[in-house]
């Protein structure tokens, strides 16, 4: 097979073939942002107060759920706070299925673990589960939950392959890529240390199209569930994972190429959205390292292309390497080590391109699905060594799907060291071209893995040094885009966290936080809030101006985890919803494994579950209500 060298332009081309591209044209309208005036808002009329919501009242918290529930509840909490139950649990299972045969097995799971984390085994029987939640205001988020049981072995092989591209296979090229963005064996198995994600390993592109045939049920399902639900995708379902190898490659090369030239123009340490280039430098800079001739670059950099401040910053210089540039053509960057010049993308053979359009192509499917049955599609974060090409990907679905309302949302893992600065640059970048901000907050789900593997393979560890510092990102971000939310109606959030604490910060006012610890991460400094458990939350929202049926701020949780805090959310009026998976009982286990395994890691946030089961079933017992019928 002929190769073929890719450039940024080909792929954007490719993007709009599939077609998913290009950024529309930015629409003139005030910047939105702190300080400016709120942009394409609701009238203002008379509305009453957002509603208090008090975490510790049992008797309304579960009002949705039958005493034998709260005891199901209670027991399996417990069974996943014990060590020594969890080191075995895989063991365990295997005896029990063996002793009981396969029927009683199936209605042991029912009955416990599978009964209390996943919905049903389709979708026709999880119905009942979603009309009762959505009857006390959780919506659900409807999530297949079959994985392949593939050995460690098979996984390991089966990685290995897919993440390599032709020529690495045949031995007949090295990659150049970093080897942070390498395949690496020991890591092959991407399910090792990773608890509350599903992970999903390349077996062929007919595979890939049976994935995107499940995520299109799950959106349709969605869509007929309620008028605003959501969907989740991965984009590592729907490709080979070599193309988001070399493309997070190829973008954290080329910023790092920014932050390089800011450091020769001594501007190092500054804050990524802060730091800007002279472009008189710059062009001297790009003429002396032989990238260009001076001829070649007058055009670059052009009042229409970069306005007429004489200076780049960040997003300016990721909007270079696009279709639109004649950049484009000369994508090299230096090699920091040997100091040649070396071109960002590796050479694909023409299957391999073809892979690429056709997952391209599936995400567009999805998109367009998700546009015609008003279901907005959450595109889930993965390990750091495929995220800047998640995150890019996503970037150019939101161009495209997200100008009339937040459609399309991107999740940014805030146990990142530059979760922050992440989050900063898609709400400028949304300001600026005039497509509509979409977020989904999370902790993270990788790192143990993600530790593990920077340690072994020898790179900086991308994680937050500890809990309370990821803590301290996640309400720093999400302070940043709640102001966003204030003055700009048409971006939306979801804070996806089990934490009590993160919940009541996104509702309590800034007044009821107290200061507590100071952080410095990342060469910045700021104080970390505490929060105040001591009374209801209430007024955060309110003050801002974020009222719940204004559904800007939306709230979710897995099924079976924190239904204190789902529960008296939905019945105040917040939206919030459940990530519900479905699924047949032996092909769900390794699921349930994850469920059991991510349990014992927030332990010390379900002992307070714990506590407020245990109370609630002594309230029952000495009301005389243990035969409680939710209403």
């Amino acid at each position: 097979m002929g190769l073929r060298r890719t450039s940024w332009m080909h792929f954007s081309a490719l993007c709009r073939r599939a077609p998913l591209s290009t950024a529309p044209a930015a629409r003139e309208q005030p910047a939105a942002g702190p300080g400016a005036e709120p942009v394409c808002g609701p009238a203002e009329t008379a509305r009453p107060p957002v509603p208090a919501v008090d975490f510790g009242n049992t008797q309304e918290a579960y009002r949705s759920r039958r005493s034998w529930e709260l005891a199901r509840s209670l027991l399996v909490l417990s069974l996943c706070a014990s060590p020594a139950l969890l080191a075995r649990h895989e063991q365990l299972l295997h005896l029990a299925r063996k002793l009981l045969g396969q029927r009683l097995f199936n209605t042991l799971m029912k009955m416990t673990f599978y009964g209390q984390f996943v919905a049903g085994e389709d979708q026709e029987s999880i119905r009942p589960l979603i009309q009762h939640n959505r009857a006390f205001g959780v919506g659900s988020i409807l999530d297949y939950g079959v994985e392949e049981d593939l050995t460690p072995e098979e996984a390991e092989r089966t990685e290995m392959e897919s993440c390599s591209s032709a020529l690495e296979r045949d031995g007949c090229g090295v990659s150049k890529r970093e080897k942070q963005f390498q395949a690496h064996r020991a890591f092959g198995d991407r399910r090792d240390g990773v608890t509350s994600a599903r992970t999903y390993f390349y077996a062929s592109e007919a595979k890939c199209d049976s994935h995107m045939e499940t995520f299109l049920h799950c959106i349709e399902a969605s869509g007929g569930a309620s008028e605003d639900g959501f969907s989740a995708i991965k984009l590592t379902a729907l490709g080979r994972p070599q193309f988001l190898l070399q493309f997070s490659d190829m973008l954290t090369k080329w910023r790092r190429f920014f932050h390089h030239v800011a450091a020769e123009q001594g501007k190092a340490g500054l804050a990524a959205v802060d730091t800007k280039l002279e472009v008189a430098a710059l062009q001297e800079s790009v003429v002396k390292m032989g990238i260009a001739s001076r001829a070649e670059i007058e055009d670059w950099f052009t009042a229409e292309t970069l306005g007429v401040s004489g200076t780049l910053d960040l997003l300016d210089w990721c909007s270079l390497i696009d279709s639109r540039t004649e950049l484009s053509r000369h994508l090299v960057v230096p090699n920091m080590q040997t100091g040649r010049l070396e071109p960002l993308l590796s050479q694909f053979t023409e299957e391999e391109e073809r892979q690429m359009t056709r997952m391209l192509q599936r995400m567009d499917v999805l998109a367009k699905k998700a546009n015609q049955v008003g279901v907005r599609l959450m595109v889930d974060a993965e390990q750091t060594y495929f995220q800047p090409a998640i995150s890019r990907l996503t970037l150019e679905m939101q161009r495209r799907f997200n100008v009339e309302r937040p459609l399309i949302f991107n999740t940014f893992q805030c146990y990142l060291r530059d979760a922050y600065d992440n989050v900063i640059l898609d709400v400028e970048l949304a300001r600026r071209e005039g497509w509509c901000f979409g977020a989904k907050l999370v902790r993270g789900a990788y790192m143990a893995q993600e530790r593990a593997r920077a340690l072994e393979v020898g790179y900086e560890d991308p994680i937050n040094p500890t809990y309370e510092a990821t803590s301290a990102v996640y309400h720093r971000c999400l302070d940043y885009v709640l102001e966003e939310l204030k003055h700009n109606a048409r971006a939306a959030v979801m804070v996806a966290s089990h934490n009590e604490d993160t919940v009541r910060f996104t509702l309590r006012s800034a007044s009821q936080l107290r200061p507590s610890i100071l952080q410095r991460l990342s060469g910045h400094q700021w104080l970390v809030t505490e929060v105040c458990t001591g009374q209801p939350a209430r007024g955060g929202m309110e003050e801002l101006g974020l009222h719940p049926a204004d559904r800007q701020v939306y709230f979710g949780q897995l099924l079976g985890m924190c239904d204190h805090i789902s529960f008296p959310l939905g019945q105040a009026g917040f939206p919030v919803y459940k990530y519900v998976p479905y699924g047949p009982v032996m092909e769900v286990l390794p699921y349930l494994s994850r469920r059991a395994l991510e349990n014992s890691g927030v332990m010390k946030g379900a002992q307070r579950e714990r506590q407020l089961l245990w109370q609630e079933l002594k309230r029952r017992l000495c009301t005389r209500s243990l035969f409680h019928q939710p209403a």
